[in-house]
Formats: structure tokens, C-alpha cells, sequence
């Protein structure tokens, strides 16, 4: 949890003070000038489309800052990548791409175990699938959207998470937020945690349910809250609630910190709620044999009713997937839009997740599963400890490749993400709305594909930078880097 500092709060709140003051005299010029000029009557009438405070924060605030956002890319998102550069002749309301790319080293996306680039065992399987299935079915499950490569990635998904049954669906996002309102309605209440994500925030709000928040990974006040909820019953008529269902992450994704499940675990299991865990972020990644933060903090799975997770971050696909009950799996493929109504998962990316489990599993004849795996872990908690050393404020927990930099100030934004590209470093920025407003971050995903080379020449340009945007709010340890770095190699 980001506990802001006063003197940090106070600066950062008067340079968007700034920042919206100057907004505000620039849009009252515009007003001015296009009363003046305008000559359309096309729109009159007609109510602005954009309208608010969000348009206002997008116009005045992102635009100044959007070459940071958006990067495209020009090549696959290996530990190294090709950025295409990209120029403005209108002061950033305006990017074009250009012919040439630079090469970068990769901390932003989330190829946690290397999958998303070309792979011995998994890419010529890809590519024979892509053969005999084509790139899409071109229909829905229920329909003719059904191979033999999706009935069997369902089974080996089961089996992996430890479930009785899976359904799969062409996108993760989607698989929340169309789930959730299959799951529960009106008369039922959800018990979310304050930071999960926007996927299954929307997938509450369109469930018709009754919706409350509990503060961070705090068990103790989601205790608070149930008893509470539990005593009042629904609004107006004080009936029981028709069901409970309490909805965590394993790894929250702008936080970087694992969930404390086997906590949340007991007070659900105490109250008699069911529990829904999106393991988008930690299956795959964590765990001694990948099985996510169950294996990980050792929670039997059984304990967990609903699990969910994405093909898009440990295993170099798209996609996600419900692991239940059998009962609950065959409800959702009765039940649920995305599975009836939407075109089923690309054959070639079933096949991509299918191949990649059986690496992590051992299941091709070697042990690169089990070396990812290893190499993840590794390389995370030594990046994580090196950030530490050199004083900056890294969230996130230990384990968790996901590592976000606090940088708070907005103008620290653009310059941490631009001087780290100048360098050869590919860094993934992060601000309002995807946090809150004074929270901005740089957020770093570490990478089994990343050598330790490569992590030694990161940490150099972040600190470099780190000391002339002015980023390191803690104190320095004296451990040197480099020398930490020799020593590890003679040894």
C-alpha cells in the first residue's frame, strides 16, 4: 500500500494545480478564438460527445506527454525489441511513425517466461496448426468454433490449476467481465478489493449486484465488511443475500503485490462466501512448478471456488480462462455471452498455450520448463533488491515480477520515460486514469528471457536517470552494482 509522503503530495498536487490552471486559460482562448472565427453550424444543436473532466485531462494533460504512451512496436516483445520512432508537428496532438525502429532492451511487457518470442518446441507447432486450422474458425463455440485443440487446452488447463473442469474465451478482459454477470445478479452482493482490476470492475457494475469495497489485501476489514453486509442483508427490504462472492487477484497488476489468500481464505470460508481469484498476472509466473500464487502460498485449490486467468502474460498467447466446478463450468457454456455470442479463440493461439504447458510441465522431454521458472524467480528478486539498494520506492512483493517505480510528479512522467528510451531502455509509464491521480508509476516486468546481463545494463540506465529526474526518495546503500554483479559471476 502507497503511503504518500507530505512534502511529495504537496508538490505533486501544485504541479497539476498548475497544470489545470494553464488548461483552463487555454481552453477559455479557444472558446474566445473559435467564436470569433468558427463559420460551421453543423453542430449546432447538438450536445459535445467529449465532454468533462476526462476530455479536459486528455486535451490539456496527455496529449503533452502521449510520445511516452501507445509506443509502437517492430518486432516480436522478446528481452530485446524494435521501437519504431515516431515524430509531431503539432506539439504531440499528432504522432507519425517513421521507417526506423531502435533497438531496446524490454521492461515493460509481459512476457514473463519468453513465450512471445520464437520458441523451439512451441513455434513449429503454432505454425502447423496454423496449417491445418487457419488463423480464426470463424465462428462461435457453440457453433462451429470448436476444434480438437480447444477441448483439449480446456482439459490440460483443468489439470494444471488442479480443477475438476475450464472453459476458455478469446480474450482475458473479457473473460471477467462477461463472466461476473453470469455468476450473480440483483439481490446478490460483491466484496471486491479496493484496487482489483478495471475488468472485473466493469463486470460487477453490468452484474445488477450489490457492490462493496474492502480497503487493499486487508482480510481483516473484508471481515469488517461481511459482518456488516451480512447484519444489514439487501437495501430496503433487509432479506438475506441471495449469494456472496468475494472477488481478489493474485498478483495485482499496478501494485506488483501477491494477495493474501490464505487469509481471505479463512474469513470466506468462515462466512460461507464463495471466493473468485483472477490469476491473470501470477499463473504461470510464480509457484515452484508455475500453478500461481495457490501453489505459491500453498492454498489448496479446492478452497478457491472460481479461478481465473489470461494466456497473454506466461504463455505468449491471447485468451482466458474460468477453472470450477464442473456444475459451474457447464452453467457458463449454457449461459454466458462470451461463449455463445463470441468468435471462439484462435486456433493457432490454442496451440501456443497448449505447447507452453507442456514445457512448464515437462511434457516436451526437457527440463526448460522448470529453468524458466527458476530464471523468473531469480531474476525478479535480484532486480527488485538492486532497485532497493539505490533508493528508489519499489512496490510489490518478493517473488512477483511485476515492480512498479513510484515517480508521483507529472513531470517526472515524461522525463523517466524518455530518457530511459534515449538509453535503449523500454520502460511502460503509468498514470491517471489507470491509477490515481497522484500516484504515477513506472511499472517494470521482469522477464525469463531477460539475462543477467541485460538486468545489470537496466539497473545502470535507471539509475543514471533516477538521479537526474530526481526519483531515489529513499537512501542509497553503499553496495556497489557492479561489484555485486562481478562477484555473483566468479562465484
Amino acid at each position: 500500500m502507497v503511503r504518500l509522503p507530505y512534502l511529495t503530495a504537496l508538490t505533486t498536487l501544485f504541479s497539476y494545480g498548475m497544470l489545470f490552471a494553464f488548461g483552463q486559460m487555454r481552453d477559455l482562448f479557444r472558446r474566445i478564438i473559435d467564436w470569433y472565427t468558427s463559420k460551421s453550424k453543423d453542430n449546432q444543436g447538438y450536445a459535445p460527445i467529449c465532454l468533462g473532466l476526462e476530455d479536459f485531462y486528455t486535451r490539456r494533460l496527455y496529449l503533452r506527454i502521449q510520445d511516452c504512451f501507445n509506443r509502437p512496436i517492430a518486432s516480436a516483445p522478446d528481452a530485446w525489441m524494435d521501437v519504431v520512432e515516431r515524430h509531431s508537428n503539432d506539439n504531440n496532438k499528432t504522432l507519425h511513425c517513421t521507417q526506423n525502429t531502435t533497438r531496446c532492451l524490454n521492461l515493460g511487457s509481459y512476457n514473463y517466461l519468453g513465450f512471445a518470442a520464437a520458441d523451439e518446441y512451441c513455434t513449429p507447432q503454432v505454425i502447423e496448426s496454423l496449417k491445418r486450422y487457419a488463423p480464426s474458425t470463424c465462428s462461435v463455440r457453440v457453433d462451429g468454433g470448436t476444434t480438437r485443440l480447444h477441448a483439449e487446452l480446456e482439459e490440460l488447463v483443468a489439470r494444471f490449476v488442479g480443477k475438476p473442469a475450464a472453459v476458455i474465451f478469446g480474450m482475458g478482459y473479457v473473460t471477467n467481465s462477461a463472466i461476473i454477470p453470469v455468476l450473480i445478479g440483483k439481490g446478490g452482493l460483491i466484496i471486491s478489493d479496493s484496487l482489483n482490476h478495471n475488468s472485473i470492475v466493469n463486470g460487477a457494475r453490468g452484474s445488477g449486484a450489490t457492490v462493496r469495497v474492502f480497503q487493499h489485501n486487508s482480510p481483516s476489514h473484508l471481515e469488517e465488511v461481511l459482518r456488516e453486509q451480512i447484519a444489514e442483508g439487501q437495501p430496503r427490504t433487509h432479506r438475506p443475500w441471495k449469494k456472496i462472492i468475494v472477488v481478489v487477484e493474485g498478483i495485482y497488476s499496478m501494485e506488483g503485490e501477491l494477495c493474501k489468500l490464505p487469509e481471505i481464505i479463512t474469513v470466506c470460508k468462515k462466512y460461507k462466501v464463495y471466493t473468485y481469484l483472477d490469476e491473470a498476472h501470477s499463473i504461470g509466473a510464480i509457484g515452484k512448478s508455475g500453478r500461481g500464487v495457490c501453489e505459491l502460498l500453498g492454498v489448496d485449490t479446492a478452497d478457491v471456488d472460481i479461478m481465473m486467468g489470461t494466456f497473454t502474460k506466461s504463455f505468449g498467447s491471447c485468451g482466458g480462462y474460468i477453472a470450477a466446478s464442473k456444475e459451474i463450468i457447464q452453467y457458463l457454456k449454457y449461459t454466458c455471452p462470451a461463449h455463445l455470442y463470441a468468435t471462439s479463440m484462435s486456433p493457432p493461439a490454442v496451440q501456443q498455450v497448449i505447447s507452453a504447458l507442456k514445457v512448464i510441465l515437462g511434457e516436451d522431454g526437457s527440463n526448460r520448463g522448470a529453468l524458466k521458472l527458476a530464471r523468473i524467480r531469480e531474476n525478479s528478486n535480484f532486480f527488485r533488491s538492486e532497485l532497493q539498494k539505490m533508493g528508489f520506492e519499489v512496490l510489490g512483493d518478493n517473488d512477483s515480477p511485476v515492480m512498479p517505480i513510484m515517480l508521483y510528479n507529472p513531470a517526472k512522467i515524461p522525463a523517466f520515460s524518455r530518457e530511459c528510451l534515449k538509453q535503449n531502455v523500454a520502460i511502460v509509464t503509468v498514470a491517471f486514469p489507470a491509477t490515481p491521480l497522484l500516484l504515477a508509476r513506472a511499472r517494470i516486468c521482469i522477464s525469463a528471457s531477460h539475462t543477467r546481463e541485460d538486468l545489470v545494463k537496466a539497473l545502470e540506465v535507471i539509475s543514471k536517470v533516477g538521479d537526474l529526474v530526481g526519483i531515489k526518495y529513499f537512501p542509497v546503500e553503499p553496495e556497489k552494482l557492479q561489484d555485486e554483479y562481478d562477484k555473483n559471476k566468479l562465484e
